[in-house]
């Protein structure tokens, strides 16, 4: 049996192999509503033999989202579509997981096909908030500074959209704090510029994640795990770096995190990223050294690349993302590369090699 395609069990749940679907941002969105292109989407990716399908950024407050047309959990209205979604997920064997995010001052934005930058206020538009008033770009919405009722209702609305996920469906939760949301330009000192106990010092700047932590641990039920994505570092001099990571590790376990999605980047536009296959393994290798479970994602697409991931010990899960939108059938085609057996749907028999 080739490690990829044996069990991985935290707390109450069990993934059925070691691969997961990121989340990835569609843009597809009613108000917050899932819609019928999301059941499609997510759906096809559970008949592709995935363990785990990640369901996208889900913004937890309505100015949380990137755009207009993101996911969101901040209304118990949101429910009955995702439910239907993790449905379908969990009827064919894949756990369904969902993304808790808020956009932060990468918010009101247009979606990536519609040419990017502001969303005016006519048009949709909101003013985002952030650790500190520093836009992203010129080509981004000016931005408020949080003030301790603005951080009162980002924690809150974490834990709030953490009970509706359970009410969803939902077994598993990640914590987007990754890619220059509201999360990671916490922790980075390039963004946040706070001279209050949210600022400063590291121990300072990783208060609003702890703080989310512990309110959705609360909020989660103790059978089902609780992960967390972090940009491992900024890719740019003077911000958070992989040493932070790993000391940020152990305090994320120690309040109930069961493993953490090794990315990377995001938070400012100068980042210089040396891009290459699985060039953020070293980081979930790192990571997991600290004694947490982790995911490997970036430029994964060969099965023997990713076997190799798990077999020599630099993570427990391997993520796919863009290698699944061009192939959502990836984990069988793995399967039967690395001569494992592949969770092929009864429909779909015909079709095997």
């Amino acid at each position: 049996m080739a490690a990829l395609f044996t069990p991985f069990t935290q707390r109450g749940v069990t993934l059925r192999n070691r691969i997961g679907v990121s989340p990835m941002c569609q843009y597809m969105a009613h108000d917050g509503h899932a819609t019928d292109w999301h059941l499609v989407h997510l759906g096809g990716l559970a008949t592709g033999g995935a363990g785990v399908v990640c369901v996208e950024a889900t913004a937890v407050v309505p100015e949380g989202r990137i755009s207009p047309h993101d996911l969101g959990l901040w209304d118990d209205a949101h429910i009955p579509a995702l439910r239907r979604i993790t449905d379908f997920l969990t009827a064919q064997g894949a756990v369904p997981a969902i993304q808790l995010a808020h956009a932060g001052r990468k918010a009101s934005t247009h979606r990536p096909w519609a040419g990017n930058g502001t969303v005016p206020p006519d048009q949709g538009g909101w003013t985002p908030v952030a650790p500190s008033a520093l836009r992203y770009s010129d080509r981004y919405p000016e931005v408020t500074a949080l003030d301790p009722a603005g951080i009162d209702r980002v924690v809150a609305g974490f834990a709030d959209a953490a009970r509706r996920a359970h009410r969803a469906g939902f077994r598993i939760i990640e914590l987007h704090a990754a890619h220059g949301y509201l999360l990671h330009s916490a922790l980075s000192p390039l963004t946040n510029q706070r001279t209050d106990g949210y600022g400063g010092p590291f121990d300072h700047r990783v208060r609003l994640l702890l703080e989310v932590t512990d309110a959705v641990r609360a909020a989660w039920p103790d059978e089902l795990p609780l992960w967390v994505r972090l940009s491992c570092t900024d890719w740019a001099d003077g911000g958070w770096t992989l040493d932070d990571t790993c000391a940020l590790a152990p305090l994320l376990r120690a309040r109930g995190v069961e493993l953490v999605d090794c990315s990377s980047g995001g938070l400012v536009p100068w980042q210089q990223i040396a891009v290459g296959p699985g060039y953020q393994r070293p980081f979930a290798r790192a990571v997991r050294a600290t004694g947490i479970a982790t995911a490997a994602v970036g430029m994964i697409t060969d099965p023997a690349q990713a076997e190799a991931i798990v077999t020599e010990g630099d993570a427990d899960l391997v993520f796919l993302a863009r290698e699944l939108l061009r192939n959502p059938r990836w984990p069988l085609a793995a399967a039967s590369a690395l001569g494992a057996e592949g969770p092929w749907p009864a429909p779909y028999q015909r079709g095997r090699p």
